[in-house]
């Protein structure tokens, strides 16, 4: 465990009924002159976009609309769209959507003003200086992205999705109102909710774990195991929702104390060539991963257990530690995501290109409480064809 460690969130976070309507006293706290309101085509259908955009005109504050960000964005694509806030004489900016719409915002927030561009922070993440306040509105229960100081985007050239991490792209406000995840889709519940499942887990089994970190990643498990199905598959379920979206952000807020492991790792080189929607990636490699590291995980799985599992105490600790990798996979399960490589796209024959790539990505398997040598990751990923 760390002799150091830290714990940095949001300035202010709000929850509850009608969240969003504290969007008015952000924007008048602020002075807020106008807004760009970054989003994307599918929040824009489900009529989320109109919601917070209607929230902005009832403060009497103008908006420009920044709603055409792409999945998954390489660093072109977000820098076209920082340039693009750059030009809009907007002095704030609220990001409405998922992880690569939050992700976006908060790397045009460190280059808005400046002359540094997102290619510059994927070189050298210290360059990045808070530019402009951001207030983030979730409409996902999964990637934490709202919490974090982390965003990652696609490198085209080496096919591989790269994070950026730095303290100034820690968001200034963060509303959770269901009302913004009420009607997401089973599939992109079911992904961006195991993604929160992973975050919370890798967290809570990194070596870089502290007290800080623990309290939010178990709090995160527990009630990630608790309402992730109800709140999947019965689509009236707000507080199983609700209760999603709040262990989304204590996921992401885990992650900004400890960090992510091998999971996020190998599970780049899948959206980075294949374009594999990130939680599903993750959901790919959980429970393989997560098997992988049982031998050095024994005690904290069985942690999990006691917080998790009501009853059933007295078992020991290697039987509390299957069950909870049993459960971690029997989730993936239920949610009906595809766990196999060759069902989604990527050939057998790319096997040593996986390898290759997933151990570049050494900022997070050294993490890891259990070494992952090239032929560890070979054989992990051959389990998934």
């Amino acid at each position: 465990m760390l002799t150091k460690y830290a714990l940095k969130m949001p300035l202010a976070v709000y929850s509850g009924e009608d969240a969003l309507e504290n969007m008015k006293d952000i924007l008048k706290d602020n002075n807020v002159r106008k807004a760009a309101i970054f989003s994307d085509k599918t929040v824009e259908q489900t009529g989320l976009l109109e919601l917070a955009a209607g929230v902005v005109r009832e403060a009497g504050v103008d908006s420009v609309i920044i709603n055409d960000l792409p999945p998954e964005p390489s660093y072109e694509q977000v820098q076209s769209v920082a340039d693009r806030f750059k030009a809009s004489g907007a002095d704030f900016i609220i990001a409405v959507g998922g992880g690569s719409v939050i992700d976006s915002a908060k790397l045009a927030s460190v280059v808005a003003a400046g002359s540094r561009t997102v290619k510059d922070l994927l070189d050298d993440p210290k360059k990045a200086h808070k530019r402009v306040k951001t207030l983030m509105i979730p409409t996902t229960a999964g990637t934490g992205a709202e919490a974090t100081p982390n965003a990652i985007v696609l490198v085209p050239e080496k096919e591989l999705k790269v994070g950026v991490v730095s303290d100034a792209m820690i968001a200034d406000y963060v509303i959770l109102d269901a009302r913004m995840v009420r009607t997401l889709p089973r599939p992109i519940a079911a992904a961006t909710g195991i993604d929160a499942l992973a975050h919370a887990i890798e967290c809570f089994t990194s070596k870089k774990a502290n007290p800080f970190s623990d309290i939010f990643a178990l709090q995160a498990l527990e009630m990630i195991f608790g309402h992730i199905e109800e709140a999947c598959n019965n689509p009236d379920a707000i507080h199983a929702k609700n209760q999603m979206q709040l262990a989304s952000f204590y996921a992401g807020v885990a992650i900004t104390a400890s960090g992510t492991t091998a999971v996020h790792a190998l599970s780049y080189p899948l959206g980075g060539k294949y374009h594999i929607a990130h939680g599903v990636a993750n959901s790919v490699l959980l429970a393989p991963v997560m098997a992988f590291n049982e031998p050095c995980c024994k005690e904290k799985f069985a942690q999990v257990y006691d917080r998790c599992v009501k009853g059933g105490n007295e078992k020991p600790m290697e039987e509390k530690s299957r069950y909870i990798l049993e459960k971690m996979s029997s989730i993936v399960k239920a949610l009906d995501i595809p766990t196999n490589l060759s069902s989604l796209g990527v050939p057998q024959e790319d096997l040593e290109d996986l390898v290759s790539a997933g151990m570049q990505v050494t900022r997070l398997l050294v993490n890891n409480m259990r070494e992952v040598t090239e032929n560890d990751a070979r054989e992990i990923y051959k389990q998934l064809f």
